[in-house]
């Protein structure tokens, strides 16, 4: 009888924890392809929930770095692995700026610089994928069938050198959403 009750009491202490890591991940909510002259393009919602820790080191002028990650791939028979046909990687840097009590938000692959008001606002413009090129038309055989995998991750690997460690360890740097498909349509 003992044991039950310590046992309840332990699941409703570690109760609150996991709904706490429940809340601080990223989230793919929606992805769709489209065909337009010529070119695939991909529209995606992505959710931001940053940790506490990942807040914490923004506020204190450490940069974030976040990668979408997107595959296309050719799916074959289920004897046989799916083939890759292109892998794209989407980089931004998010950075808090003292100064002008802004965010700074950068896409590292173009190199086009945008400020915000607060995190969520930037949160909501990074997570915001609209006619993101994925590719030409002309490499896709029209009788098989395609599909679209993508995901975002913190970037550790971006963090500065003495944070790495504990990064590495603890899981409020761990961030990352599941990968989620969606079909590559016309």
């Amino acid at each position: 009888m003992m044991l039950k009750h310590w046992l309840s009491a332990l699941l409703v202490s570690l109760l609150p924890l996991s709904v706490a890591v429940a809340k601080e991940d990223f989230a793919v909510q929606d992805a769709k392809t489209r065909l337009e002259g010529g070119v695939y393009l991909l529209d995606a919602e992505v959710d931001y929930r940053f940790s506490s820790k990942a807040l914490d080191a923004l506020e204190n002028g450490v940069p974030l770095v976040l990668v979408l990650d997107i595959e296309v791939e050719k799916k074959r028979p289920w004897w046989w692995y799916d083939s890759e046909v292109a892998s794209l990687e989407q980089r931004f840097e998010v950075q808090y700026h003292a100064l002008s009590d802004q965010y700074l938000l950068s896409n590292l692959n173009s190199g086009a610089l945008y400020a915000y008001p607060t995190l969520s606002s930037t949160a909501d413009a990074v997570g915001d994928i609209r006619s993101l090129p994925l590719l030409d038309a002309n490499l896709i055989e029209p009788d098989a069938t395609y599909e679209v995998q993508l995901r975002s991750r913190l970037d550790i690997e971006a963090l500065p050198l003495p944070l790495r460690p504990l990064a590495y360890v603890l899981p409020g740097w761990r961030l990352s959403s599941e990968w989620y498909a969606c079909a590559l349509t016309p």
